[in-house]
């Protein structure tokens, strides 16, 4: 199956070049890049040099007998009516996250895909990251750390909000978007629970008209606590992950895989040595020595290379499901703007979602 780009930008030009090694390792459900379109000329002069066909608009990718599926890399208020245009056409769509504005919108699109028949799917590509694997490994294997009962996930960097457009609430703009959907994906798939509440704070430190970070709290039914964290102000990062178990902690500090694991053997000691802390003296607080303790590595998942472009090319051919559905879409947009609303009013958002 041919797929055509639509937006040659940072994105875009990721998907073209994982679609180009894609292609050379993976037979079973072929996916060939037909060209991209991007709005800027300079971009199409650059797809150009770079070998890959540029087509003078997105009618005419719409008008291409050959292409069977479109790929939507634009900035995110240009999705709905591409995702349109494309479904009216009989393409198969892959669209970048978020796709929508709001869940009403995302609906809608939904609606466009179902009424042309066509496969409709949402790059939630941060679901094969290997860090997040690993941590949701641990949380599924209790023998890891025990029962994990609290999880932090954070994304740190100090460039502030990248691109002129990502600056812009009209066009969905703001780091709950660019961000915070993927954090609240990876934990909607990790604590399969139903959210009790939530609470969220957002930060203006750069002074923008959107969201330069964001601090959300949820609860979930099943008792799990998970904190989502993303600062573009901070130029000494926190661990990525941080896991809490009743028989232990884990850590994975970035996305390289570094940190471990520390599994609890005596739960509790009665001979911990005492340590001078600033200006006093604390057991509480003094660290685990000797045999209380061991020391594991981390239990290292690795995702099977481009899933996500041979599941979708294998639905398109009937051959498996999608991975990402739609109500699943819907509820991380469901999360999100009861997020937003509880940063506005600085509330608890107590509903079950």
């Amino acid at each position: 199956m041919k797929i055509a780009i639509i937006g040659y930008g940072g994105m875009g030009s990721f998907h073209a070049e994982n679609l180009k090694h894609y292609a050379e390792t993976s037979p079973e459900y072929p996916l060939e890049l037909a060209g991209i379109y991007d709005i800027d000329p300079a971009r199409a002069a650059v797809a150009e040099k770079n070998g890959i066909r540029a087509y003078a608009g997105a009618r005419e990718i719409r008008e291409d007998k050959s292409v069977g599926a479109v790929l939507i890399a634009t900035p995110n208020d240009f999705h709905a009516g591409y995702v349109k245009e494309a479904a009216e056409a009989g393409k198969n769509i892959i669209c970048e996250k978020p796709i929508a504005l709001t869940e009403k919108q995302a609906e809608e699109m939904y609606g466009y895909a179902e009424k042309a028949g066509v496969l409709f799917e949402v790059h939630q590509n941060r679901r094969w990251d290997d860090d997040y694997l690993t941590v949701k490994n641990i949380y599924d294997h209790p023998e890891n750390i025990g029962g994990v009962y609290r999880i932090e996930s954070r994304v740190m960097g100090g460039n502030g909000i990248p691109g002129g457009w990502r600056k812009k609430a009209a066009q969905g703009g703001g780091m709950m978007l660019d961000w915070g959907v993927h954090l609240i994906d990876q934990m909607l798939q990790m604590v399969k629970s139903t959210v009790v509440s939530l609470y969220c704070e957002y930060s203006y430190i750069y002074g923008e008209e959107v969201e330069d970070g964001c601090r959300l709290s949820v609860k979930f039914e099943n008792g799990v606590e998970y904190l989502v964290v993303v600062s573009t102000d901070c130029f000494r990062s926190l661990a990525r992950w941080q896991a809490y178990g009743t028989e232990g902690t884990a850590t994975v500090q970035d996305w390289d895989l570094s940190g471990g694991m520390t599994r609890v053997l005596v739960k509790h000691d009665d001979n911990i040595a005492g340590i001078r802390a600033g200006n006093g003296f604390t057991r509480t607080m003094a660290p685990r020595v000797g045999n209380t303790v061991e020391q594991k590595a981390l239990p290292v998942v690795h995702a099977e290379p481009f899933a996500f472009y041979k599941n979708f090319a294998a639905a398109c051919a009937g051959k498996e499901e999608k991975r990402i559905k739609k109500e699943e879409v819907l509820r991380v947009f469901r999360i999100m703007e009861a997020a937003a609303r509880s940063a506005k009013e600085n509330i608890v958002i107590k509903e079950r979602i």
